[in-house]
């Protein structure tokens, strides 16, 4: 049985990864103010503790990340800055905080997005983030050390996120969390690295 921390446990999609993962592995379920542990993931220094009181893991998943919906035009450096700050690089500060607590041919699994592929009005600073969550991913992959892999799921929108997303995804057929948790398992028990799982 492996151990596999999931970061976001807490939120709609990472509620469906643990579960998915719970039948085979022990998972460490952490959130931003729930869960067994909380981190602040756009804090370097949050990560590294969380990191140092859970020690060494086989895998870790990220299904986290804010990002600013709004018009381009009209959209502050400030805002565009939340999804930098807090999607894209919260999921790389965890990369980097915790390869070394990541067994030999462990794995990291983070989550992009439908809009790296299909953007949308309002979705300028999403799109731009996936976008740059799946190069990372790419780059990472052939230097990581140890045989550690890492990969990337990219879901179109969650069946139970439609209520308040809805308006921005018109004609998206969504999926539910428990399928696009199915792309997460492939990363975490298959062999595979460098790769975007997409769901949708």
């Amino acid at each position: 049985m492996n151990k596999v921390v999931v970061i976001g446990a807490t939120g709609t999609l990472g509620k469906a990864v643990a579960g998915e993962l719970k039948a085979r592995h022990e998972v460490i379920e952490v959130g931003a103010t729930r869960g067994a542990y909380q981190v602040d993931s756009t804090d370097p220094a949050s990560v590294e503790k969380l990191f140092r009181e859970i020690g060494k893991v086989d895998a870790v998943v990220t299904t986290i990340g804010k990002v600013h919906f709004g018009p381009l035009a009209e959209m502050t450096v400030e805002q565009f800055w939340v999804g930098l700050r807090d999607k894209l690089m919260g999921q790389i500060n965890v990369v980097l905080g915790a390869h070394q607590y990541v067994n030999d041919s462990g794995s990291f699994t983070l989550t992009s997005g439908i809009l790296a592929e299909e953007p949308i009005r309002l979705g300028a600073s999403a799109t731009t983030v996936n976008l740059a969550l799946e190069g990372f991913v790419r780059g990472a992959a052939i230097e990581l050390p140890r045989g550690i892999r890492i990969n990337v799921v990219s879901p179109t929108v969650l069946e139970e996120s439609m209520e308040g997303y809805a308006p921005f995804f018109r004609g998206f057929e969504p999926v539910s969390a428990k399928r696009a948790a199915q792309a997460y398992l492939r990363s975490v028990e298959g062999a595979q690295t460098g790769r975007v799982y997409r769901v949708g």
